[in-house]
């Protein structure tokens, strides 16, 4: 009866001593195949340990710097931190992202003692995080940014208080504001800095601008002045003149927005290194 598999056998090695020495041939491809051993792990641990020291959060897409494509390799990164940004991020100490909060927006109309002043505090606005980055602009080597952003709707609604004279009726007074914002679009700019930290890279903006538009707009006060004739006639006034409106608080709309945005933007850059979403080669 055979013996069972693998016992009667053994492995035959070479083995080279005084009685038998081994050729020069021999010894050279021993050497040659311990030295491809060496490099080869050398190399699987230089990949584990690069892995492990630039393994991206959950949240970050990473694009290589080579890739001809990147400002579309960064543009679907960005709408992947959106996607994830509106269920929260605990990592960057994100959790309520709506509603985007602005303390305070001015609207000033005319000038004189009856031109028209109105403060809006307390400004909530829903909506802002169902933006979809559209397009991207990039040079890595100066580190300046451009991103496109479109909203589809966004409704707001704050306290107001107003003074001084509009379409010829004194609208001194306070209320309810309300606003509707159809088909926003934006465009931010941005260029950082490189700063290193315990061999890594982290990035902190130097300057940063904005621009919006927005397609439709619908808007709208109830004052707390009981006179409905004087606050129908501010509401046609207002959603007549929307735009120029708009364009009129567009100033201190940006400003609030720019403070906003540029603190997400270092805390995030603050936590997550360079090397986390660019991956040199």
């Amino acid at each position: 009866m055979p013996p069972p598999f693998g016992e009667g056998h053994r492995d035959v090695t070479f083995q080279c001593d005084s009685k038998t020495p081994c050729s020069p041939l021999f010894q050279v491809s021993k050497q040659i195949s311990r030295l491809l051993h060496v490099a080869a792990f050398v190399v699987i641990f230089v990949h584990i340990v690069s892995a492990e020291k630039y393994q991206a959060p959950y949240f970050i897409h990473q694009c290589q710097r080579s890739d001809p494509d990147i400002n579309q390799c960064l543009q679907f990164a960005a709408n992947t931190l959106v996607r994830h940004f509106r269920s929260g991020i605990p990592e960057l100490e994100v959790t309520e992202v709506e509603p985007i909060q602005i303390e305070e927006i001015h609207l000033a109309l005319g000038s004189g003692p009856d031109g028209y002043r109105a403060i809006f505090r307390d400004v909530e606005a829903f909506g802002v995080s169902n933006m979809t980055v559209t397009g991207v602009r990039s040079n890595l080597n100066s580190m300046e940014f451009q991103f496109q952003f479109f909203i589809p709707h966004i409704r707001a609604r704050a306290q107001y208080r107003s003074s001084g004279v509009l379409i010829m009726v004194q609208a001194s007074g306070g209320g309810d504001y309300w606003g509707e914002y159809e088909g926003v679009r934006a465009k931010v700019y941005f260029k950082a800095r490189k700063e290193e930290a315990n061999d890594l890279t982290y990035l902190q903006v130097d300057d940063i601008k904005m621009d919006f538009s927005v397609k439709d707009i619908k808007m709208g006060i109830k004052s707390q002045q009981d006179n409905a004739i004087i606050e129908a006639a501010l509401n046609l006034f207002i959603n007549t003149n929307g735009q120029e409106l708009l364009k009129e608080m567009k100033p201190s709309i940006k400003k609030h927005l720019l403070v906003t945005m540029r603190t997400f933007i270092n805390n995030l850059f603050g936590r997550v290194p360079y090397e986390y979403w660019i991956i040199d080669e």
